[in-house]
């Protein structure tokens, strides 16, 4: 009598378990770590989710729960029985928060936006920036260009070093695989000149028609050993300086950068090219375009002749 009292009341614990809802509202637990089985019920019944301590533990030690707590921050609906906690605990299906990265944006655009972004772990500062590039696995110096604009989704306290060495894997991916696909005959010795190539094409235009014939025109002066004498580069170069307008004299200036000056490429990227902007930097067109100038609606007038060049600055800038 007594085993079967035990079996219809454990049989009647067992179906509450599995039908009875405990989360009368939608509500969110967080497991750091370090956390225990224990705490996690704590945390459960601080917040009213009603669980039965023995039974609650007892089924998650079934399932192996107290070696497998995934540290991160869990929504549970309402409505949810403890066996939906178990089993969301179990599957480790933790909260996802999202960060954006626009394309053409700079590193220093990105790095403030994620010092802003509150569900971030920050273990960089300013003056660990150095630092960085090792501890992504990356042999350059300067992080500007290096990572891929696009939105990325992570669980509360991940790092922002681990954010970062995504969207730089990210883009290493897509910039060697675009690589190998490469118009050969296109003026630039490795991957990281068409990611220099690919950013002054995505700051000069925003038009994704555009995009091959502005890189057509780039790739041609490199060949010809042009200038390449695009504002993009300059107004990177000004740094803090630039305030809405290049003057003459800012085209005289010899920075790294100012490709009214140097010839070539700049030293680095300006800016995180998109994926189109790489596949154009790598594909440029074939047309004889050496000039462009804005016609101030988003669109460019291409020509191969000074003189015609002339005769659209006078039409759309002058």
């Amino acid at each position: 009598m007594v085993l079967g009292m035990v079996s219809i009341w454990a049989g009647m614990h067992y179906h509450l378990i599995l039908k009875k809802p405990v989360v009368m509202t939608e509500t969110v637990i967080e497991i750091k770590k370090g956390d225990t089985l224990e705490s996690v019920v704590k945390n459960l019944r601080a917040q009213q989710v009603t669980v039965n301590r023995l039974w609650f533990r007892l089924f998650a030690y079934r399932k192996n729960l107290d070696h497998l707590l995934k540290v991160g921050e869990y929504v549970l609906a309402k409505g949810s029985t403890a066996a939906d906690i178990l089993q969301q605990l179990t599957d480790g299906k933790t909260r996802k928060y999202s960060i954006t990265f626009p394309e053409g944006w700079s590193f220093k655009q990105v790095f403030n936006t994620i010092k802003s972004n509150p569900n971030l772990q920050h273990t960089l500062t300013d003056d660990q920036l150095e630092d960085l590039m090792a501890q992504i696995g990356s042999d350059k110096n300067h992080p500007e260009g290096l990572f891929f604009p696009d939105t990325y989704f992570f669980e509360k306290n991940t790092s922002d070093v681990d954010l970062l060495k995504r969207a730089h894997d990210r883009m290493q991916a897509v910039l060697n695989d675009e690589w190998q696909k490469r118009d050969k005959a296109v003026p630039l010795e490795n991957p990281y000149e068409a990611l220099i190539l690919a950013s002054i094409v995505e700051k000069e235009t925003g038009a994704s028609e555009e995009r091959k014939q502005i890189a057509g025109v780039f790739a041609r002066r490199l060949r010809k050993g042009m200038l390449l004498q695009t504002d993009p580069t300059v107004i990177y170069g000004m740094g803090d300086d630039y305030h809405g307008d290049i003057r003459h004299k800012d085209l005289r200036e010899p920075t790294p950068y100012n490709t009214y000056i140097i010839e070539g490429l700049p030293p680095t990227p300006i800016a995180m090219p998109g994926k189109q902007a790489i596949v154009a930097a790598l594909h440029p067109d074939h047309g004889d375009a050496l000039f462009f100038v804005a016609r101030g609606n988003g669109r460019h007038a291409f020509s191969s002749t000074l003189a015609e060049h002339e005769k659209y600055v006078d039409q759309y800038q002058r």
